[in-house]
Formats: C-alpha cells, structure tokens, sequence
C-alpha cells in the first residue's frame, strides 16, 4: 500500500512539474523532448511473479545507453581528435554528439546549428541544456523515433527521424502495446502532452542500426574532408547473416521476459512479450568506470545497479556470444598438434561496434608436473597481450594465422584502422579504412559477397577455415622436453578496450585524455574477460 500510494504521489507532482522543451520563433510543431525522470514515476517497481525486479527506469538507469555522455573514453577520444583537427572542431562536436548526446545535438539541428559536446561538460543540474546532455539516450528518443526512413543510408549516423506532434500537447510516443485511453490521459498529462501509441516498428532492428550504423568522416590537412570509414556496422552485419529470420537486435540485447508482467506501476495491467531495458552489450569495462570514479563522472545509477548490470553484461558475454572446442589433438615426439573450433554464437561479427574491441585464443599447454610448456595470448596485468606486435609497437600489427606454431605468435580477432598513407592508426578521423578485419562472422555471412563496408580484411579473406560462423586454427607446438600427459586448455578472451586503444591517448596532455589513461591503468587487470573454454589431457 505505501509503494502504490508514493507512486499516486509522484504522479501527482509530475503532472504539475514542466516539460523540457524545444521552443520555436515559428508556429511550426517541433518535436519535443523530456527527461527520463519523467518516466520514473509509472515505469519503476516492476516485478516478476518471483519477485525478480525489471524496473524499466532502474534498468536503463544503470546501462552504458542512459551513461552515453559520462563516458570518459568517448570524451577523451572527441577531444582527442579536436586536437588533431583544430579547424574541424565545430563538425568533430557535432558529428560525435549525435548518438552520445542525443538531445542537445537533435535540438540544435532543428535551430539551424550544430551539436556541442564540451559546452555540457561538466554537468549542471541548473543548466536545461546540461541535463538534457546528461540524461544520454533517454527515453523520450528512443520512443519517439517514427519509421519514416528506416535501413536507408539516410537513417544511419543518428539520421532518425523524431515524430512532429500534429495537435499541440499530443505528441505520439511509441511502444509495442496498446494503451486504453484512461491510461494515455494518465501518461499524457504526467509528461506534458505525450501519447502513449502503439507501433511495432519499437522492435524493428533498422531502429537500433540508426545509432550503430555508424561511418566517420576522415579529415586531411585543414579539417578537409577526405573520405570516411565504416566505423560501426552492426546492422549491415546482421542484414548479411541469416539472423534476419531468427533474432531483432531488440530480442538478444533488450531480453523478453518470458512471463505476463505489468510494465507500468500505476494501472498497469499484465503484458506478454516485455522486453526488459538492460541493454546488454559488450562494455562490462565502462560500467566498472562508471562504479568505481561514479562521483567524477557524475552517474545518477546507484552503486548496487551498476553492479547488477556489469555483472549482468558479463553473464551475457559468457553464455551468449562464442564457443571454443578442441579437436584432433595428438602428441608426436615432441610436438603437440591441435585444432580450435572457434564458434560466433552472436547475430554479427564478434567483437563488433567500435573498434577498439578485440577477442583472441589464449592456448596454454601444461606437462605432467603442472609445468607450462607453452603458451599464446597470455593477458599481462596492464591489459596487454604476450607477444601481439600492436602492443609492443603501435606501427605493427598482429597477423591473421592458420597455423601458430611460435608463443609469439597470437590469434586475435580484431580490425586494425589505416591511415591514407596504411599507416596503423586508433585516429578515427586518420582512418580511411582496415588494414585487417578478422573479427568472427555471424552464422550465414557469405565474405565473398559482403559489401565493401563490411568485409572480410587480411589474410582471413583467403583462409577456407575460416568462414560463417566460425574459424578453424591449427597449433603445431614444441613441448620443450616436458613429459606427459600434458593438459591443453584453450580460452577465447575479450577486451572491450584494447591496451593500444587507450594508451594511444597517452601522449595528448588534455585533461579527458589524461583521466581516462588514469582509469584505465587503474582497472587493467580486469579489462577483459574469458568468452568460452575448452581443455582436454593427452
């Protein structure tokens, strides 16, 4: 009874607090925004018949989505590339905020002007603009995206389209359900003259590939425009596997909850088909930064939900994403040979998205005293990788391997940016392309016909083992005269941002390049985490 009657209550004063607003010199309809606190009221203390918790607002709170501008590593890499494009600044701003800070950058586009990132930072609870920034990609985006130019090209870089209202104070918010219309009154008036109404495109993936189909413009000498690289490419992965006919996006990262649950706390009603605002991805790095430096970067999320969603991403990555098998193993005299099955469990190439991802096979052979007597991909403390050139030196990188033979010699699956002149480089706006592109491809990806945007890169084009869904690696290893039987075991690791990645912004002196290299360092040790395991005695 004191919950429903605090939910009454904070119903009641949201109706009388104000809308956050776009206003307009002309008497055209804009679209309008609020702030997720909005939603708060009637979408929390949501539970399941077991008493599991699926607060929609708890949920986003906590998820790298809703904490889209406190991220340090997306401040120092902007600022980062603002240093190296002085005269390109104003479009480096506007061009990043678009999926970071959604608000601020869509509201600006409609007055003629464009996007600022550093203006909202830090944050200012007095500032309408700064805590419509802060509030990252919140709900009143999401829900009110129309399906006006979904899949096109137009559609990707933040090129969604937000719904006008065609009568004042009746803004159309879309979700998958239908509501009654004593509900969308409810709604209506608690949010300033937004309309609950009921669209399935909510749940097409084309939605999500509005964000994260992202291409960046590469800049020459001036700021120039002189190309652009196909930075994230989730979406078109996913076109060209066979996903399309088994799982949205929405369906692996929002998980339905698989029972009828009510999705607002105030005359909620049972629903079938809820799909939980967890978000899982692949950044259990940034939502332990969040946690731990929560006071620097300003997060709202408490200390116990980001927990819970970390904990969350890593269970997903775990259970979700990859398998690894080892096959034909055999001694012969003193030389091991194995195969490593390495299986891509997820709709698109495994790590996708941005590129300072990267997964790679960490194969260590023990002889019978427990003795390592070899060993590839070994993680050292400052979240480096044992004998991968990247790390040691940032004009390098590591090969694609069929066979590895050598513990210098690692199979990390991963895309390498060049630069106009193929020079390696983490500089988006240097990069006009890869250098290599062997990250693991989703069942159904033919690379032979994958567009340009997409493809395969490297020696992995050539490589008959590795295909849809999968690579096949053979290791022909020495055992240094240890005597059997030996345990092989064989992990696929997976870091969210690579050593390289971050501490190619060591050099900028700039306050947000500086801090992030200092969480970085702090959180090393735990930068990655084990994908899938295999082990088998011989």
């Amino acid at each position: 009874m004191a919950k429903k009657l605090a939910c009454a209550l904070s119903l009641m004063i949201l109706i009388w607090w104000p809308a956050l607003r776009l206003r307009s010199a002309g008497k055209e309809l804009k679209p309008e925004f609020h702030t997720s606190d909005r939603c708060f009221a009637c979408h929390n203390e949501l539970t399941t018949s077991s008493g599991r918790d699926i607060s929609i607002g708890l949920a986003w709170r906590s998820s790298v989505m809703a904490n889209s501008s406190r991220d340090p590593y997306w401040q120092a890499s902007v600022r980062r590339e603002t240093v190296d494009h002085p005269e390109a600044t104003k479009d480096i701003e506007d061009e990043c905020s678009v999926c970071h800070m959604p608000v601020v950058r869509y509201q600006a586009k409609l007055e003629g002007k464009k996007g600022e990132i550093f203006k909202h930072l830090p944050f200012d609870a007095n500032d309408k603009g700064s805590t419509a920034a802060q509030d990252g990609v919140t709900c009143s985006v999401c829900h009110q995206i129309s399906n006006e130019n979904f899949g096109t090209r137009a559609s990707f870089n933040g090129g969604f389209v937000i719904e006008s209202p065609k009568v004042k104070d009746n803004r159309p918010e879309y979700g998958p359900f239908v509501v009654t219309p004593d509900r969308q009154r409810i709604m209506n008036s608690s949010t300033g003259g937004f309309q609950p109404t009921a669209a399935q495109h909510i749940r097409d993936s084309a939605m999500c590939g509005s964000c994260h189909q992202l291409y960046t413009t590469a800049r020459g000498p001036g700021g120039k425009d002189v190309g652009y690289l196909p930075e994230q490419m989730p979406y078109l992965e996913w076109k060209h596997s066979d996903y399309p006919e088994k799982n949205s996006c929405q369906g692996c990262h929002m998980p339905e909850v698989q029972e009828q649950v009510q999705i607002s706390s105030v005359l909620g009603i049972p629903r079938t088909g809820m799909h939980q605002h967890v978000f899982v991805g692949g950044n259990f790095l940034m939502q332990g930064m969040f946690n731990r430096y929560r006071d620097e970067l300003s997060v709202a999320a408490l200390p116990q939900e980001l927990t819970t969603a970390a904990e969350g991403t890593l269970a997903f990555l775990q259970s979700q994403s990859a398998k690894v098998e080892l096959r034909d193993v055999q001694v012969n005299g003193d030389t091991l040979h194995a195969q490593v099955l390495v299986e891509n469990l997820a709709g698109h190439k495994l790590p996708t998205a941005y590129p300072s991802r990267r997964a790679w096979l960490h194969f260590t052979v023990h002889d019978r005293d427990g003795r390592i007597v070899f060993e590839s991909g070994r993680l050292n403390l400052d979240g480096s990788i044992v004998g991968n050139d990247n790390d040691v030196d940032p004009s390098r990188y590591e090969p694609h391997y069929r066979e590895i033979t050598d513990a210098d010699q690692v199979e990390i699956y991963e895309s390498i940016l060049g630069d106009s002149e193929r020079h390696v480089t983490t500089g988006l706006l240097a990069a006009i392309g890869y250098l290599k592109d062997n990250r693991l491809l989703p069942t159904g990806f033919d690379k032979q016909t994958a567009e340009k945007d997409i493809a395969v890169v490297g020696e992995a084009v050539d490589d008959p083992n590795f295909g849809a869904g999968r690579d096949l690696i053979t290791y022909s290893v020495a055992l240094g005269g240890g005597e059997g039987p030996f345990h092989i075991e064989v992990e696929l690791m997976y870091q969210p941002i690579a050593f390289r990645w971050a501490h190619n912004l060591e050099p900028y002196k700039t306050a947000e390049s500086q801090r992030f290299v200092g969480y970085y360092e702090a959180m090393s040790s735990g930068s990655a985490t084990v994908l899938a395991r295999a082990e088998a005695n011989r």
